[in-house]
């Protein structure tokens, strides 16, 4: 299908539009959700224990067992049950070690996860940033590219110059970390 408009012709193509255009925010959802994905398939034996792990812990059935283990275990121990032994007598010195232990080992389970969602945010504000650069970059060349159609047309921009070139010009990362750096607290 062709159309044609004054001095330009566009050829318009049969096929569909990709996915990106015809809707960009479904795409985005899926290759962000995708992205999920693979960073979950890709954890390691270690990091999926973890998270299943600091994902109990962080339960409120894992609240209720300690409740319940915390009041047997006393019953148990402060001979409130007869015919049953205390076998940890108060001040429970084996509960404690238990409970002492099982603290380390959450506080393990839960520093892995930890670095790994850092891991993963430090891959995010790459991407982030990647993409924020690569924004700019195509700012950049359309203001260049409309400073030409204004030329072409004639259009005067005298009064905007001094900042439209400042915008025109490449963004130099570099520099603009290192102002950062002197700048901020």
């Amino acid at each position: 299908m062709t159309e044609t408009n004054e001095n330009t012709t566009f050829k318009i193509s049969e096929k569909r539009q990709p996915i990106a255009t015809a809707n960009p925010m479904a795409y985005n959802v899926e290759a962000i959700a995708e992205m999920e994905r693979e960073a979950l398939h890709e954890r390691s034996l270690g990091e999926r224990v973890s998270d299943a792990v600091t994902g109990f812990i962080g339960s409120i059935a894992f609240v209720i067992f300690h409740i319940l283990l915390f009041i047997g275990w006393g019953i148990v121990n402060l001979n409130l049950i007869p015919g049953i032994a205390a076998f940890d007598p108060f001040p429970f010195g084996i509960l404690m070690l238990i409970v002492s232990a099982e603290g380390v080992f959450i506080t393990i389970f839960i520093l892995i996860g930890q670095n790994r969602m850092s891991r993963q945010s430090d891959r995010r504000a790459h991407l982030d940033l990647q993409v924020s650069i690569l924004a700019e970059q195509e700012m950049t060349m359309m203001l260049r590219m409309q400073q030409k159609l204004c030329e072409h047309f004639g259009v005067d921009t005298a009064v905007i110059e001094d900042e439209a070139e400042q915008l025109m010009s490449e963004t130099d990362v570099r520099h603009l970390v290192g102002e950062l750096e002197e700048k901020l607290p």
